[in-house]
């Protein structure tokens, strides 16, 4: 893992913004690649004024938000090939090959459930939570949710996601100075996770309301609105 962490690190040093859309891309689909491993440390380098583009050097306040914007660019490639890997390959694939990558037919049993409960409010949230937010595009695809709603939750929640991620590295790199995390991939992991708890935990909150909202909102089984006579 810590090998894997260095590449990845590598990848966004070497590869600037490009490096940031691959990776993100590699994050919204089934790879293991952490969001935290590559937004914090291209953070680093538009704080440090290494982040180029067509050529020229950047701020830091234009690098800072190019790598928000290469972050969202990157997550909805991602999340829009999965989209579509999955409307092709359909159910019987998926449950049949699954597996390879831990995902088991009760899985995606639950995850079509939270589509089609949540739609468009459930894929804008997912794409806040760890994990959730790597595998929300299969059922999206299996069911055939609009491409271009889709598409609209998903740039939202990405883009929200990105910005926060990046905030959280500038304070984490301003309050943790005396240290290299740069040099220690691991470490900087880890810190960027225990530093955003507090948010996460504000997140889920915000997600178990709006489950609430919708339940509490769903029209009862048989209860249909009466027609008016004439």
């Amino acid at each position: 893992m810590h090998a894997l962490v260095g590449f990845w690190f590598g990848l966004v040093e070497k590869f600037g913004l490009l490096g940031v859309v691959l990776l993100m891309a590699m994050e919204s689909s089934i790879f293991p690649v952490p969001s935290e491993a590559v937004i914090p440390p291209a953070i680093y380098w538009a704080q440090k004024g290494q982040v180029v583009l067509a050529g020229h050097a950047l701020s830091s306040t234009q690098a800072f938000w190019m790598v928000v914007l290469a972050g969202t660019i990157g997550s909805w490639i991602g999340s829009a090939l999965t989209y579509w890997a999955s409307c092709t390959l359909g159910r019987t694939f998926l449950e049949r090959f699954g597996k390879w990558v831990h995902l088991t037919p009760e899985k995606i049993d639950r995850a079509e459930r939270f589509i089609h409960r949540y739609e468009a409010g459930g894929i804008f949230f997912a794409r806040l939570l760890p994990v959730v937010r790597h595998v929300i595009s299969i059922p999206a695809g299996l069911v055939r949710m609009h491409f271009g709603t889709f598409s609209l939750m998903t740039i939202a929640g990405s883009f929200l996601w990105c910005l926060v991620l990046a905030l959280f590295s500038q304070h984490v790199f301003a309050k943790h100075a005396d240290q290299d995390l740069i040099r220690n991939p691991e470490a900087l992991v880890h810190v960027i996770k225990h530093e955003s708890l507090p948010l996460l935990g504000f997140i889920a909150l915000l997600l178990a309301l709006y489950a609430l909202a919708m339940k509490l909102t769903a029209p009862k089984p048989g209860n249909q609105s009466a027609t008016p006579s004439e």
